[in-house]
């Protein structure tokens, strides 16, 4: 009787014992009618209970006085709150604790699938290559609304690989033949000398965000010209005409490449010539653009990462494309590109790199087969010549290097002035005059690879030079919003 009277409440020998008929415990009349006052259930478990159903239990017990019972009483009730209080917080400590380690399982598993995802997709990557654009029908949807997203890529088939080695043989025989005489149309380079500007346009893009970051010609008609800018757009101006043909709009950041696709394309999705553009921008996407339309017809997404380099192939149907993502179109690399280039021939082309590295790669054998070490910065622009003998960087270093594809080897280099920025590099299609575009512009003579022309009428960087046909005109475009363009 004695060890039950002990057990309830206040662990101590009741003096006025009572019995709750809810859950047959003893507990002391003082202590349980104030709890009852206070909760009205029974401490034990929970369930209503009131004073009248109390039962006493005669006992002899000690008389004390009623202030210390008083406090007692208080301390008792107190002291089994905080018990209560323990219990709970144990209980809820040990479900936090399984949740937690239940979690720790979750994330090392998800973990592990997300790593064994990336092995994965860097085995494939090596294998990815570009489909080229096809024709969407007016009867289709994307003609003229939407844009048809393509994200799917394959790889480089037995079909590809022939098709560009029969292209290769037929460039490599043309350049030959060209290569054994100088267009007779050819500006000579005592009058390349005495250019002077002769137009500058400066609203092609917006003034708010300042900037020409890119800049091609159509090959079929020089008069074309494309700018990409740092406010998203994609202009089509005529030289001829002196007006905007279109404003391309759809990238959600800075255009930094732009390319046209020439007319003579051995895919039927050219209809006229300089009908197609290609551009290229950090929001990781390459778009494919109608000019006759004003439209984005396609949006590819071959990168995860910004875009920071295109090249179009000599066929017309395929688009090289370097990116930040490490990963460039038919071949993986292990830095970040920061351009990419096509040769002549098209069955090679080169890259450049942020860790100053140049790299030529083997499209059909998918292998990196020349390296050129040498400058001291980023790689940002390479051109090859015309010729295909000859390779021309430049890089964040201030210098502009020669490289001999025959003999893989810098036979020459050229200091430019401190702190000198080299944004874009062109051979004219005979390969006989070099152009360089960055803190201004300069024409080097080939071969001889003395300067002949210099001009300094942008206030901006120069992001991109070109020739027109047979160097009959210069062109550039700058962080200044200036379309320019030079002649007699």
């Amino acid at each position: 009787m004695h060890c039950n009277l002990t057990f309830a409440v206040s662990s101590e020998v009741p003096e006025h014992p009572c019995v709750s008929p809810v859950s047959n415990q003893v507990f002391e009349r003082r202590l349980i009618e104030k709890y009852i006052a206070e909760n009205g259930t029974d401490p034990m478990n929970g369930q209503p209970l009131s004073e009248e159903q109390l039962v006493d239990i005669k006992v002899s017990h000690p008389i004390r006085p009623k202030s210390l019972q008083d406090e007692w009483d208080a301390v008792m009730l107190h002291s089994f709150t905080l018990r209560q209080q323990l219990q709970t917080t144990r209980q809820e400590l040990s479900h936090a604790l399984y949740q937690h380690d239940a979690a720790c399982r979750v994330i090392a598993r998800l973990t592990k699938e997300v790593t064994a995802a990336r092995e994965a997709l860097a085995t494939l990557k090596p294998q990815a290559g570009l489909v080229a654009p096809q024709a969407i029908p007016a009867s289709q949807p994307g003609a003229g609304g939407e844009p048809m997203e393509i994200s799917e890529q394959v790889g480089m088939t037995p079909e590809i690989i022939q098709k560009l080695q029969d292209k290769a043989t037929i460039l490599t025989t043309e350049r030959k033949k060209r290569g054994k005489t100088v267009p007779e149309e050819l500006v000579r380079a005592e009058d390349l000398g005495k250019y002077r500007q002769v137009a500058s346009h400066a609203g092609l893009h917006s003034a708010s965000v300042p900037g020409i970051l890119a800049l091609d010609l159509c090959p079929s008609d020089t008069n074309k010209v494309l700018t990409g800018g740092a406010d998203k757009n994609v202009v089509v101006f005529d030289k001829k005409d002196e007006q905007i043909v279109a404003t391309l709009k759809g990238h959600t950041k800075k255009v930094t490449s732009v390319i046209y696709h020439p007319s003579q394309s051995e895919s039927s999705f050219i209809s006229t010539p300089c009908s197609v553009v290609f551009s290229a921008s950090p929001d990781t996407t390459i778009r494919v653009w109608s000019v006759t339309g004003g439209n984005c017809v396609q949006v590819v997404r071959a990168h995860e990462a910004g875009v920071t380099g295109l090249s179009l192939h000599a066929t017309g149907d395929y688009l090289l494309s370097s990116s930040e993502d490490q990963v460039i179109i038919f071949l993986p690399i292990l830095t970040a590109l920061t351009c990419a280039q096509f040769h002549p021939d098209g069955l090679i082309f080169g890259t450049g790199t942020a860790d100053s590295q140049i790299k030529i790669w083997d499209l059909k054998e998918r292998t990196n087969v020349a390296n050129f070490p040498g400058h001291s910065g980023p790689v940002t622009s390479i051109a090859f010549s015309e010729n295909g003998y000859y390779l021309a960087t430049g890089a964040q270093d201030s210098s502009l290097k020669l490289w001999d594809l025959r003999k893989l080897k810098n036979f020459k280099t050229i200091t430019l002035d401190n702190n000198y920025e080299v944004k874009s590099l062109v051979f004219d299609q005979s390969g006989t005059y070099l152009a360089v575009g960055g803190s201004d512009i300069r024409v080097y003579i080939c071969k001889q690879w003395s300067e002949v022309l210099n001009f300094t009428d942008h206030t901006g960087l120069v992001t991109g030079v070109a020739f027109g046909e047979n160097a009959q005109f210069l062109t550039s475009a700058g962080m200044d919003r200036s379309l320019k363009f030079y002649s007699l």
